[in-house]
């Protein structure tokens, strides 16, 4: 495909965050929305009203049936990424999936080994990519500027369970079900432990060889419940992992971290230096110290230009065979980090090789 032939995207699921997926794409040049796709009609009429789209399904089967796209923003809930993606890969469509690729490793595994096999772009939405920090201290661990890594501390801050900036989380179904297993919530660690995790092994050059995971679910509500939503997910978790490069260190999340927004913070020690990566209320920030700083411990705050989004990255795979990153393979690789910290607090904290 070149760019000169218009790249045809459909929107599997058109709920909130699908209009993220639609905005950054109808921004890109020669890129068109030509479908949506939502078992609610009211959702997917008003979503397609807003964009400008002009083909509409109820079901993804329908839209396979009509296939005049060539590739997809899969945004449906966490447990529906793995039937439709394999449905749309068999299908011979690219694939940018939400987070996370599956629900478990298996099911991972299978979507990646099918893209693969079939030579199509399958990608997974890991937004923290997009911050340009984070893609400038993973060159510099790469080019030796902190030398061999051997420690990291990566945590990930948010506070929407103490804090009213987020809404009112008693009362709102948009917050409850993020609560409850039964919901389809694997609390925390599954909303946003992956994307700590690629935060500090995609910086770090290195994926998770072993782990040790705790995680924590507070009382929250009398009878530990809201209405229809028990409140049984975790809310918080702690995990001690070494990486396949030899690296040591903690990977934390939180939704009682008062004062933080949504924030993530990680820091990378090498023996000949040190990063300090920040994202805090959009603000990015990347620190160094190395060389003759050493002495006094001086860090130097680095400028990084802003680097292609996701959405970019994955029009650049299909149209000219770009990196595909973070492409289906490190999608599963997350995933089989996510069961074993899962597995691991059933193990009392017992360490995991991946």
């Amino acid at each position: 495909m070149t760019t000169s032939t218009p790249l045809r995207i459909l929107i599997l699921g058109t709920g909130n965050m699908a209009r993220t997926h639609a905005a950054a794409f109808q921004k890109i040049p020669n890129v068109r929305l030509v479908a949506g796709v939502d078992r609610r009609a009211d959702v997917l009429a008003q979503f397609c009203a807003d964009f400008d789209i002009p083909e509409r399904f109820e079901t993804l089967d329908e839209a396979i049936s009509w296939g005049a796209f060539d590739a997809v923003a899969n945004v449906t809930p966490d447990a529906a990424h793995h039937p439709t993606t394999l449905a749309l890969l068999t299908a011979g469509k690219h694939v940018l999936c939400e987070k996370p690729l599956a629900t478990n490793a298996d099911d991972a595994r299978e979507m990646a080994d099918l893209a693969a096999g079939k030579g199509l772009v399958g990608m997974v939405n890991l937004s923290y990519r997009n911050v340009a920090v984070l893609q400038k201290a993973a060159e510099l661990v790469a080019d030796g500027a902190i030398g061999a890594l051997r420690h990291f501390e990566a945590s990930y801050l948010q506070s929407w369970l103490t804090q009213p900036a987020w809404g009112d989380w008693k009362t709102q179904d948009q917050w409850l079900w993020r609560l409850s297993t039964a919901h389809g919530s694997k609390g925390v660690l599954g909303d946003v432990g992956i994307h700590i995790l690629d935060f500090a092994t995609f910086a770090a050059g290195s994926p998770v060889a072993d782990l040790s995971c705790r995680l924590k679910t507070f009382d929250k509500a009398e009878g530990g419940r809201i209405g229809d939503y028990v409140l049984d997910a975790n809310d918080s978790f702690t995990l001690q992992a070494e990486l396949e490069n030899g690296a040591l260190g903690t990977v934390t999340a939180t939704r009682f971290a008062s004062g933080h927004l949504n924030d993530l913070r990680l820091r990378l020690y090498g023996d000949k230096g040190g990063l300090e990566v920040r994202f805090e209320k959009n603000v990015e920030t990347l620190r160094i110290c190395r060389d003759a700083d050493l002495k006094e411990a001086n860090w130097t705050e680095l400028a990084v230009p802003p680097v292609p989004t996701v959405y970019e990255r994955f029009v650049a795979a299909i149209r000219d065979g770009a990196p595909a990153e973070p492409d289906f393979e490190h999608g599963a690789r997350l995933q089989v980090a996510l069961d074993l910290a899962e597995r691991s607090h059933l193990e009392d904290g017992r360490f995991l090789k991946a």
